[in-house]
């Protein structure tokens, strides 16, 4: 039988408690781990020989970080349902079982001390709070959180309880509901933990603390005078309703309707408060059982956890080839893109040749780090060396010895033709070369490289310091080594990788540019634009479509519609938000950078809509408006066919990397865990049916691509096709 808490009771009756969950980097929450404390209580319960227990960790990496995600239906019974009972009835039953055995811990009338050495996230913290005493190591490094509230998910087993009892409700929902983490001196400070001590102290403090408090072993919270921090959770204070008031606004503006878990946070806090614990921690469960059988919670957890967490472990990197190390790359381009591209590649301990067409923009360029860095008041020596690393140019011979090239100069097929053959001069065919290119196809742009087989689409996202993807585009000739070193490179610098194959706007641009476009069709057709805007930022976007088109440049949607009609000549099929752009362009309007676009941007004041806006791209308001659920379906559905037809092409191999990219690249909606997710979870049939209706009604943008139509009548779903494919 595995072990995973191992045991060792010293000369003074003290239980040592080491979790050392076996096959893990890091301590999770196993059925083993379960079955070993709850062996473990029962032996603090009926050994007098034991005066108390101290529960640790065996992992230099932590104490423990939560549940193990990837096993979420072990975890909670294993999915079936006993004879007799419902299905709710037994996954409360699962759910509730963690709960039961942390309130069995903290009532074993014994003392228990945490002795915390490093980060303690999600279960991980809940399994301290249980404990009587909490020591935790002395690291700026080591953080205690509760962020299940990111994968959809909420803390399950007590941690909505006891978090409020100790520190107080209202600090204890910022912390809920966003996620955010606390450093050991923060713990202290809210009374979560008891003491900090250095690292080498921490189990011989838990034991002197058991040991001089042998009647310890009750929780503040089951005293009779207990009173919550903040003050009672009854209607006798006035702050208790006022906070409820403020945190259920807050929530809306933060995640609108669309999540499940906030809501169910607010409602166990605010139950669970007002009743004594053994109640408190059944209110929990109920809602966390309502969360976990939501379809949402599942697909934000394959997405935003299991799927991404594989894609950085290298889940599409071709077998058999050696790793392919990044020692120093040439970074053509130093304007925002590029100089993002340097700081980032610097701060990951890799030399970087930053160059331009003269020293002074390349000197900019390695000042975009200089800035940063400050701003982030970085140690100005460590801050120099990460700069260091950065050398400006304007020669390419300086590109000698780069085993890497990523180009991002101007959005134009000859300018980056020139800058590809330039550097081959001096590399050599070669050195891998990627191109950061938003729009154009790689296969076309390899040709300026004599090997395109070491020709690859490298995309980046703006600003790159702050945007977690990276798009890795596969050409018709690009080589596996090409496609190991990308993803080598992207890992080194700690971004999420997706791989698509080659097409115009490949995956991401392509798709998020549908989002941008509907809306253009909206105002093209008098919509009112704050209903386009609202609309879109309440489905769970992060912008509306007319200002995030004002931060991407109106200027550049004209330059690259102008490309691709000359590119596709005659098969170039002009769409209703062609008009608008034009428009705008002849206006001299080209959004944030000259501050006049679809909103007006006072010096020093709010941005606004252009009150013009409606009147002069589409000669005013339109007298029968759309509903606002009328436009949330086309600005979603016209996404969702785009990225459905991308599948359909072949330019995405995976649903995981199509959610991946699209959570990541664009902002799309994360509490549905992506398109590919959400059409699973509409229905393909569904799905079908309301772009067959749209089509009809707003023209052959909305058509559903065959692939989809034969999957609705197979009853088929992209996971399942992907499951299939992996077996």
């Amino acid at each position: 039988m595995t072990t995973a808490i191992h045991t060792e009771l010293d000369a003074d009756g003290i239980l040592l408690l080491t979790i050392d969950v076996p096959g893990q980097s890091m301590n999770v929450i196993t059925p083993e781990v379960q079955a070993d404390l709850a062996a473990a209580i029962e032996r603090l319960k009926t050994d007098e020989t034991i005066k108390g227990a101290v529960l640790t960790s065996g992992k230099a990496s932590g104490f423990m970080a939560g549940a193990d995600l990837k096993g979420m239906g072990a975890l909670f019974g294993g999915g079936g349902v006993p004879e007799g009972k419902s299905k709710m009835a037994a996954l409360f039953d699962g759910v509730f079982g963690l709960n039961k055995l942390l309130r069995d811990l903290e009532t074993c009338g014994k003392p228990v001390a945490a002795a915390v050495n490093g980060l303690a996230l999600g279960g991980g913290l809940e399994f301290i709070l249980a404990c009587h005493y909490r020591v935790i190591a002395d690291n700026p490094k080591i953080t205690l959180g509760l962020p299940e509230i990111m994968v959809g998910l909420f803390p399950g087993a007590g941690g909505t309880q006891r978090l409020p009892r100790l520190m107080g409700i209202q600090p204890a929902l910022m912390y809920l509901l966003q996620g955010k983490n606390m450093s050991p001196k923060e713990a202290l400070g809210f009374g979560v933990a008891q003491a900090v001590v250095p690292a080498d102290q921490i189990i011989a403090t838990a034991k002197a603390w058991v040991k001089a408090n042998p009647n310890g072993g009750i929780q503040p919270w089951d005293t009779k005078n207990f009173k919550m921090p903040g003050g009672p959770a009854t209607a006798l204070n006035p702050n208790f309703a006022q906070i409820f008031v403020g945190g259920t606004a807050m929530t809306h503006v933060n995640a609108g309707d669309n999540m499940n878990a906030p809501k169910a946070i607010l409602s166990a806090v605010y139950e669970g408060t007002q009743v004594p614990m053994d109640t408190a921690i059944r209110i929990e469960s109920k809602y966390f059982a309502k969360v976990v059988a939501d379809p949402q919670a599942g697909n934000m957890i394959r997405s935003l956890f299991v799927s991404k967490q594989a894609a950085e472990k290298g889940a599409r990197r071709p077998k058999g080839i050696a790793p392919m190390p990044t020692k120093k790359i040439g970074m053509l381009g130093a304007g925002l893109m590029g100089a993002g591209v340097a700081m980032v590649t610097a701060q990951a301990g890799i030399e970087v040749v930053l160059l331009d067409r003269d020293l002074a923009a390349a000197e900019k360029g390695k000042q975009y780090t200089a800035d940063r860095l400050a701003k982030k008041r970085m140690d100005p020596a460590k801050a120099q060396i990460i700069l260091d690393r950065i050398k400006p140019t304007s020669d390419y011979a300086d590109l000698a010895g780069c085993d890497l090239i990523i180009e991002a100069v101007f959005e134009t097929r000859e300018i980056k033709a020139d800058v590809t053959k330039a550097t081959e001069a001096v590399v050599g065919p070669d050195v891998i070369f990627g191109s950061n290119t938003s729009t154009l196809p790689i296969t076309g742009l390899a040709k300026a490289w004599s090997k395109p087989a070491n020709f690859i689409g490298i995309h980046f996202f703006s600003p790159v310091e702050r945007m977690p993807l990276v798009e890795i585009i596969v050409g018709k000739e690009t080589g596996p080594e090409a496609i190991a070193k990308a993803l080598d490179y992207v890992a080194a610098i700690r971004k999420t990788p997706i791989v698509v194959n080659d097409s115009r706007g490949f995956y991401t641009s392509r798709c998020f540019g549908t989002y941008v476009q509907e809306g253009l069709s909206l105002l093209g057709e008098g919509t009112v634009p704050a209903l386009i805007e609202n609309v879109g930022k309440q489905m769970g976007m992060p912008v509306g479509p007319l200002a995030v088109n004002d931060e991407v440049g109106l200027d550049l949607s004209y330059k690259v519609g102008q490309q691709t009609k000359a590119d596709l000549g005659d098969a170039y099929k002009p769409g209703p938000a062609d008009g608008v752009i034009t428009k705008m362009h002849e206006l001299g309007r080209q959004g944030r950078k000259n501050a006049k676009g679809f909103y007006v941007y006072p010096e020093g004041g709010k941005k606004y809509l252009w009150p013009e806006l409606a009147a002069t791209v589409a000669g005013g308001l339109a007298a029968d408006q759309p509903s606002a659920a009328e436009v949330k379906e086309r600005l979603l559905y016209r996404q969702l066919v785009e990225c459905a037809r991308c599948f359909a092409e072949g330019v995405l191999e995976t649903p995981q990397d199509g959610d991946l990219g699209a959570i990541f690249g664009w902002g799309f909606a994360p509490f549905t865990g992506g398109p590919f997710s959400h059409m699973d979870t509409v229905g393909i049939a569904n799905v079908v049916a309301t772009l067959d209706r749209l089509a009809q009604a707003h023209g052959e943008r909305f058509a559903p691509p065959q692939l989809l139509r034969d999957m609705a009548a197979r009853g088929d779903s992209f996971y399942a096709m992907a499951a299939k494919q992996a077996a």
